[in-house]
């Protein structure tokens, strides 16, 4: 029985749960081993295959568990300083000329693609390439992204 269970599960501990629930059902069912209908060897190993097929079905029928990430799991300080984050981006898109702040906000706080961008800035979609290329240098240009006494520490 046991050889058949870890055949069928590919898992020695899972088949040795599954030998044990198959002889914890042969001891409440005394009747089946003995009304002459088959071998005892066969109704038990009958038994196996079909507990092993309600745990595959029993898993299959249960969604998937997943972990939560540790970015769905927000804690205070990670609240603050996500504020602080917006603050900065804020202050810096501020410090761009309204044409390159324009089309920032279009491809990535709106969500467009190039060509969506440029027909609601009424611009031809290689000036929004050329503009989003120009925006996000000066962005980089800017010393810190960070206002001044927000430093993080080195750990």
């Amino acid at each position: 029985m046991l050889a058949y269970a870890t055949q069928l599960t590919r898992d020695r501990a899972a088949a040795e749960d599954v030998v044990q629930e198959a002889l914890v059902r042969a001891w409440r069912h005394p009747d089946s081993l003995v009304n002459g209908k088959g071998s005892v060897r066969g109704w038990l190993l009958t038994v196996v295959r079909n507990i092993v097929t309600d745990q595959i079905r029993a898993r299959n029928a249960r969604a998937t568990e997943v972990r939560e990430s540790p970015a769905d799991v927000a804690s205070d300080e990670d609240h603050a300083e996500q504020v602080v984050n917006a603050m900065v981006v804020v202050d810096a898109l501020s410090r761009l000329s309204a044409e390159h702040r324009e089309v920032l906000e279009q491809l990535y706080l709106q969500g467009s693609t190039v060509t969506e961008a440029a027909k609601v800035l009424g611009i031809p979609p290689g000036t929004v390439k050329s503009r989003s290329f120009y925006a996000l240098r000066a962005l980089r240009e800017v010393k810190t992204l960070r206002p001044a006494g927000t430093e993080r520490s080195a750990s």
